[in-house]
């Protein structure tokens, strides 16, 4: 089916490559997707207020969208407090700190802890957690914290946040972006998330054991220079009531889990299980603790959960709504104002390319690769992963197959360098509970993760 391309397509194509120059220089992009969703406004209707009121209607469309997302988030952190104010946290991981005899050890069980904690509570509260707990033990076994901080980042904010099969929020993301559902996201992500998993950490490891028995990586004075955490109601449980609290969320979450499979719940319904299940183990716990005060205990956990989600997704949304306005979104901004026949700016793209330009699977998966590293360079992980699904989306359209698999690739390769193991400013809150260097932490991740890019996207292009 042809398409003609009218002013409002190439205002959006000018805008993404915009986008991506912003990104390459390692520039804020934010006021540039403010500009571009003001000029697509005032192209699209010709009216200088139907623009600003766009731009503004175009950020509540973004917040709708994400709203599920920075609620599941805010709770998590909210659960998280309590949890690590009464010391429940330690005791759900102690029985691993036994189990840490030899660096080796620490460095697979450091790591496999944060994936399975970061796949519920997403890696930021994980990084107190394993951080607070597992660090110390892991540098009594002979771990320096360089190790113990590349163990942390590659399982935590490279494995388990791309692919996000538990909360999933970036397969949400990178979904709306391509215009297909959640599911198949995450099908398309299982293999190649195992792939870079696989490869990125296995390298790392040989890296850190040669470093280690030529000298170049050593335990050091600073390893044991460790933060205490908070631990406010501590002395308020005795330490077979926090036995027994663990078991119950660990019994709980193991449950939601169950349900997840047997009912067949994904995106929404998934989060929502997940959400309801921090929120009622917040208030058991804090009730239990503080009977007089609970309630307004437990409204000031969830505040200080939303300020965290909000700080986290404050710069999502600006990026998210002008994304979005690539499919839907921009009849529900602006109205019926694109051309006849019209499937959404970036459906029309892709439709254009696939009768203009000649593609292939390497060169879909190539470019999908290239986006997300691009995506990632913000340091957020998330703020442009939309972007990735709606090139995707093109790209699927104009190969006529593999969109959920280019849309996995391209969550993957963003999540993997913005998320926190490539750049150097998104490496600090793991960098900080381990007292190393945050830019010596992303030089030491560099050439895992480069390499276990080159391998998945290899992988992509049979999958697509």
């Amino acid at each position: 089916m042809a398409i003609t391309l009218n002013s409002l397509h190439y205002i959006y194509l000018m805008f993404i490559i915009a986008i991506f120059l912003f990104m390459i220089f390692k520039k804020d992009i934010t006021i540039l997707c403010v500009v571009g969703i003001f000029t697509l406004g005032i192209f699209a209707t010709s009216s200088l207020s139907s623009a600003i009121t766009g731009v503004f209607n175009s950020f509540a469309l973004a917040i709708t969208e994400l709203l599920g997302t920075i609620l599941i988030i805010s709770l998590i952190t909210a659960m998280g407090v309590i949890l690590n104010k009464t010391g429940i946290n330690e005791t759900m991981v102690h029985p691993l700190t036994k189990l840490m005899r030899t660096p080796a050890l620490a460095y697979w069980i450091i790591g496999i802890s944060m994936m399975i904690i970061s796949l519920f509570f997403w890696p930021s509260p994980a990084i107190a957690l394993i951080g607070a707990i597992l660090l110390p033990a892991a540098i009594k076994a002979g771990l320096p914290a360089l190790g113990v901080a590349v163990a942390m980042n590659l399982f935590g904010h490279g494995i388990a946040l791309s692919g996000d099969f538990v909360i999933q929020g970036a397969p949400n993301l990178t979904a709306d972006g391509a215009g297909i559902a959640v599911g198949e996201v995450l099908s398309a992500s299982i293999p190649l998330v195992a792939v870079m998993g696989i490869v990125t950490t296995t390298i790392a490891f040989f890296m850190i054991k040669r470093d280690m028995k030529n000298g170049s990586l050593s335990l050091n004075k600073s390893d044991y220079d460790l933060n205490d955490s908070d631990r406010e109601f501590y002395n308020l449980i005795s330490p077979k009531l926090r036995k027994i609290f663990s078991l119950i969320i660990m019994i709980m979450f193991a449950f939601d889990i169950f349900l997840m499979y047997k009912l067949n719940l994904q995106g929404g319904d998934a989060t929502a299980l997940i959400g309801g299940t921090a929120l009622s183990i917040l208030i058991l716990i804090t009730i239990f603790v503080r009977k007089k005060d609970a309630s307004s205990l437990v409204i000031n956990y969830i505040v200080e959960g939303f300020t965290f989600g909000f700080k986290v997704f404050g710069p999502v949304i600006p990026i998210a709504a002008f994304f979005y306005l690539g499919d839907s979104g921009f009849i529900k901004v602006f109205g019926e104002v694109l051309p006849k026949g019209s499937t959404g700016l970036v459906n029309d793209l892709g439709i254009y390319l696939a009768n203009s330009v000649p593609l292939n699977a390497p060169i879909g998966a190539t470019t999908l690769t290239t986006v997300g590293i691009i995506t990632g360079l913000d340091g957020s992980g998330f703020s442009g992963i939309s972007l990735a699904g709606s090139v995707a989306k093109i790209f699927g359209i104009a190969l006529g197959r593999g969109t959920a698999t280019l849309t996995a690739l391209g969550q993957l390769a963003g999540i993997w360098v913005g998320g926190g193991t490539i750049v150097p400013w998104a490496l600090i809150p793991v960098a900080a509970i381990c007292n190393v260097d945050p830019f010596e932490l992303a030089r030491r991740n560099f050439k895992p993760v480069a390499i276990g890019l080159v391998i998945t996207t290899i992988l992509a292009m049979f999958l697509i």
